[in-house]
């Protein structure tokens, strides 16, 4: 059994299976009209950004390292 989750757009079950290409959304429609939100502002991360944080190279290249593992859009082809 899969687990299965609203999409955030329009609340219709999805399951979250690798095979659903837009998932946690239905469709690419409602992916898009989540980015589109995003992008007009409607959604905002609420928590400020901590200003007193020193963030070190080895912090950053370790985000960067992690956000690369899980974003294979963004690498580039060899």
């Amino acid at each position: 059994m899969s687990l299965k989750v609203p999409c955030p757009t329009c609340d219709k079950q999805v399951q979250w299976l690798p095979e659903n290409e837009f998932r946690p959304f239905c469709s690419k429609r409602c992916q898009l009209i989540d980015l589109g939100d995003w992008a007009d502002e409607n959604h905002k991360i609420s928590q400020p950004a901590q200003k007193d944080m020193q963030i070190s190279e080895e912090m950053l290249d370790a985000l960067e390292d992690e956000f690369l593992q899980h974003n294979k859009f963004f690498v580039e082809p060899e």
